[in-house]
């Protein structure tokens, strides 16, 4: 291939390899938790890495009662299941937009395996610390089993949910403790150029940045947006009345992330050079640059200043067929300099002289995106405020069924900003899914395919509340109605108007806890349901748990075949054969290779309860599959479960 004849080599680097600050910037690109003002905290690695470290050793930084507890928390595996709730969902076989009722961390870890670095835009409104209730449990090692006890799936008692109060000493610590191991899972999941944002009231807007700063690093932090959420102000502040909220927004990686877009540049939009109070320059206007609303003549060098706006022409400037047939200066106080200026020279871009005194105009005709304020206003930039989103929530419901939910608008704004075509946007603290309605509002405008998760805790509503009245019993059915009612009034035949429902739920396979220190009964009882695994577990249950732990997205293509008379899932396109069956047969093994090898299965997954016990069945289906398809010499294509 041959390179442009205007290309010119990168200089050669004399310099040595610094061995060392690359080992730096590989291990801040893996942990960027672990530095403190560009130096590695050694303990904090330590946390990260699994190790035990000396709370009282903590260095200079954001920190807190439970914060060493909360690497603890992170390090924990997933111990649930995502079931699929097909009666929740809408066109569930075909839609690629998924919503999860769940508790939130539980939910983010079992993401991690199939969602990793996929997410492009993290959307969150985590509950604000005003000294209300919070809904999380105070024992974060316990996650699954108090979240199981408090949606009625385990009879045990459940752990005591915390009420933060002023008197609390721990006031802001147990918002920190349950918001540090979220936002910390959830960073996994971002693209490499994915970016966070997070809704925060001024009572936690100093901690959260720090919080950020520390999992996020200080270097990705993209600023801090203003959004005036309400027209009138609340006076219930003893100072002054507040009418802002603040949107805190990290990207995973701020040099790869992209600029924050509000739309694209009116076609034709008229840009000034001239800008009042700039420091006096020249500039040299070449031959043919501008185009004038002028009839032909020459206009003689002169002082054009008016009021404010300094400007003297420098030079003839002769005007033939609307345009400059020399060179012309002019000197003032600009907004452009003159490399700018050559650009839009170089790239043909217009630039317009309407009359004398010369008032020289970029004309922008590039449809290239303009770059959002941090100013989120309905008088500027007419970003919907919390009044907008409640008679929203009054159209779709036609009751106010929710309270202080966030408009549509602002999340289509933020969607519009950093998203594109086929990327997916998370809330993990979904409410009413606002988010979800302004992906598919900004799908409607874009005709593309953005993706949608909602993760959403089954919050009780209380009796006293429109929403109870109206048949609602959780914070999460409202969402789910909420996202059905809007998908249904979509206009574009070719969007993707449903979702896939999922709830968190124990797993559908025994979990061994080897700390446990049961009777030996109960140890034997354990043993014997261990042996039966997921016998009485529905085959969807089943088959979305071993599909996301094995790292397939919740919305994967699954088809259906038969072998000998048994059903067998194929996923991607045959990339990988699940068969369910409970009574596992030498011709059904036979007929499931036969099936793997026209499909070039890279793996083929079966109940280890379908053999019965039966080792010599087992034995010869590895035998089986390894011949076949000579996957391995340990027949490693061919999995038990």
């Amino acid at each position: 291939m041959t390179g442009s004849p205007n290309e010119k080599p990168d200089p050669f680097n004399l310099n040595s390899d610094d061995v060392a600050a690359r080992k730096r910037a590989d291990l801040k690109r893996l942990f960027p938790e672990v530095f403190d003002e560009d130096k590695i905290d050694f303990d904090q690695l330590r946390r990260v890495m699994g190790d035990r470290v000396d709370e009282g050793t903590e260095r200079f930084g954001l920190t807190w009662p439970g914060k060493a507890a909360c690497m603890k928390v992170i390090q924990a595996p997933a111990t649930g299941a995502l079931r699929p709730d097909r009666s929740e969902s809408v066109n569930f076989d075909e839609s690629e937009n998924v919503f999860i009722e769940g508790d939130n961390l539980e939910v983010l870890k079992l993401l991690q395996k199939a969602y990793f670095g996929k997410i492009k835009m993290i959307y969150i409104d985590p509950p604000y610390n005003t000294g209300g209730e919070f809904i999380y449990p105070d024992k974060f090692s316990e996650t699954l089993e108090t979240y199981l006890d408090y949606t009625n799936q385990a009879d045990k008692a459940g752990w005591k949910f915390s009420t933060s109060v002023d008197s609390d000493g721990r006031f802001h610590s147990k918002w920190l403790n349950m918001l540090y191991p979220r936002l910390y899972i959830a960073r996994n999941l971002l693209t490499d150029d994915g970016v966070c944002f997070i809704n925060i009231g001024g009572e936690e807007l100093h901690n959260l940045i720090s919080l950020c700063n520390t999992i996020f690093g200080e270097e990705n932090n993209c600023g801090v947006m203003v959004w005036e959420k309400k027209r009138k102000p609340s006076f219930l502040d003893k100072n002054m009345g507040s009418v802002t909220d603040y949107i805190v927004c990290f990207a995973k990686s701020r040099p790869d992330s992209p600029a924050f877009l509000a739309g694209k540049v009116e076609d034709g939009k008229k840009y000034p050079f001239n800008n009042a109070g700039n420091g006096l320059r020249i500039l040299s206007f070449p031959k043919g640059s501008v185009r004038f609303n002028l009839p032909d003549g020459k206009i003689v060098p002169q002082d054009m200043s008016e009021g404010n706006i300094v400007t003297e022409l420098l030079d003839e400037c002769n005007v033939v067929n609307g345009t400059n047939i020399n060179e012309f200066r002019l000197k003032g106080e600009w907004r452009y300099s003159q490399a700018k200026l050559n650009e839009f020279v170089e790239s043909d871009a217009e630039i317009l002289i309407s009359k004398v005194p010369f008032r020289p105009n970029y004309i922008n005709r590039s449809g290239e995106g303009k770059k959002s304020a941090n100013l989120l206003s309905h008088r500027i930039n007419s970003i919907p405020t919390n009044e907008d989103a409640t008679d929203e929530m009054r159209e779709i419901f036609g009751a106010d069924v929710m309270s202080h939910p966030k408009p549509s608008g602002l999340m289509k704004y933020l969607v519009r900003a950093v998203t594109g075509e086929g990327d997916t946007i998370l809330d993990f603290f979904a409410g009413s899914a606002s988010t979800a309605h302004g992906v598919w509002r900004q799908v409607q405008e874009d005709a593309d395919r953005r993706k949608w998760i909602m993760v959403q805790l089954p919050e009780p509503v209380a009796e006293d509340e429109p929403a109870f009245k109206a048949g609602f019993r959780t914070i999460s059915q409202i969402g789910r109605d909420r996202v059905r009612r809007v998908g249904g009034s979509l206009d574009a035949s070719d969007c993707d108007k449903g979702f896939r429902a999922f709830r968190l739920s124990a797993s559908c396979f025994a979990i061994w806890d080897s700390s446990s220190q049961e009777h030996v009964d109960d140890l034997l009882t354990k043993i014997e349901a261990q042996a039966q695994h997921a016998k009485s577990e529905s085959d969807d249950d089943i088959l979305f748990e071993l599909l996301l732990k094995d790292g397939f997205e919740l919305t994967i293509k699954i088809d259906e075949a038969v072998a000998a008379g048994s059903k067998v899932y194929s996923v991607a396109d045959g990339a990988l054969l699940i068969c369910l069956e409970r009574n596992l047969t030498k011709e059904i093994i036979d007929a499931l290779a036969e099936l793997a090898e026209a499909n070039n299965a890279a793996r083929v997954v079966c109940l280890d309860a379908g053999f019965k016990g039966n080792d010599q069945l087992k034995a010869n289906a590895v035998q089986t599959f390894k011949s076949r398809l000579g996957h391995g010499e340990d027949g490693s294509m061919f999995r038990t479960v």
